[in-house]
């Protein structure tokens, strides 16, 4: 516990010692660093809900007798960006059967779709996949910000605390411990804090490029499900 007292005494120290060049840029770094750790957390739930979500709905899809009577269940999964290409979908689908207002079947939508509208209700669907996706993204690139610029001004604060350490030299004449050990410090302080930034940042920003990856193909996957339902009910 005393030694966990005496190390961030010390931190507070260094900082403290710091020229205003290295407390700003350690500023920088540490709130790039919160920010970093808010979106992780925020992302964490966020895919957990979509995950979810995507689960529920396409075994409702699967199990729904009809097109029109997965209606429903696509709007009580409103997180759920495959409830949305499927709203997409259905919505195309109607409206090329000439009633935008159907909502209790594809008596209509049996009679007259063909292959140049299937394109377009793909077209549709692709739209809205790529909507869905499009707000999942949201933020992540700020991630990807952190984990190039962190070690870079790391580094650049690491320069100005060895500056300080030689100025302190050439200023007292004395190259002991006690002149260069506070840009030292700055400057080791400034790279600890850079990598510390930059590496949660760096696991971050690919663990969610994996699941927006996942999620992209899974909603690939439904829109070809789909298609070949419609396709089997317009027969």
């Amino acid at each position: 516990m005393e030694t966990s007292i005496i190390a961030v005494g010390s931190v507070w120290t260094i900082v403290k010692n710091s020229s205003t060049f290295g407390v700003i840029i350690l500023a920088v770094l540490v709130f790039m660093s919160l920010v970093s750790w808010a979106i992780i957390f925020s992302k964490w739930r966020e895919f957990k809900a979509v995950e979810n979500e995507n689960e529920k709905f396409i075994k409702t899809f699967r199990r729904a007798r009809s097109l029109s009577e997965a209606i429903g269940q696509a709007k009580s999964h409103a997180a759920s960006p495959v409830s949305h290409i499927f709203m997409a979908g259905y919505t195309e689908l109607t409206a090329l059967a000439g009633d935008k207002n159907d909502t209790a079947g594809l008596v209509e939508v049996k009679r007259k779709v063909d292959q140049e509208d299937l394109e377009i209700v793909a077209m549709g669907m692709e739209k809205a996949q790529t909507e869905q996706i499009g707000k999942l993204e949201r933020r992540v690139i700020f991630l990807a910000t952190t984990a190039n610029s962190a070690p870079f001004m790391g580094l650049l604060g690491t320069v100005v605390g060895i500056m300080d350490a030689f100025w302190s030299i050439g200023e007292r004449g004395s190259a002991s411990l006690a002149v260069v050990a506070p840009g030292i410090a700055e400057a080791l302080l400034a790279t600890i804090v850079g990598l510390g930034a930059a590496i949660p940042a760096v696991i971050a920003y690919n663990w969610a490029n994996n699941k927006l990856k996942y999620i992209s193909e899974f909603s690939q996957n439904f829109t070809l499900e789909f298609m070949a339902r419609v396709r089997r009910e317009a027969r």
